[in-house]
């Protein structure tokens, strides 16, 4: 019974840690779309090496939402190995 309520305290840190994560990666879209919506002449710009703003954001938006996905992987793993020995 003690180790059914480790798993379910695990599970409810896993995923208020995955849904920060997804808040916080469904702040950086909404600033895409928003910026598309309300200024789309921005997009237009060139702030580095001749490449517009909306290839630079979507660029960055894979990145992020693979570190991001990086991030949850090892904070799950490393919470599975810590609470496996007991």
């Amino acid at each position: 019974n003690r180790q059914s309520g480790i798993l379910f305290a695990m599970e409810r840190q896993h995923s208020l840690f995955g849904l920060t994560l997804f808040l916080l990666y469904l702040c950086l879209y909404g600033g895409f779309v928003l910026i598309n919506t309300f200024r789309p002449d921005w997009m237009q710009t060139r702030p580095v090496a001749g490449v517009n703003l909306a290839i630079l954001y979507g660029f960055c938006l894979i990145m992020v939402a693979f570190f991001l996905a990086l991030i949850y992987g090892i904070f799950a793993r490393d919470e599975q190995q810590g609470n496996s020995g007991d």
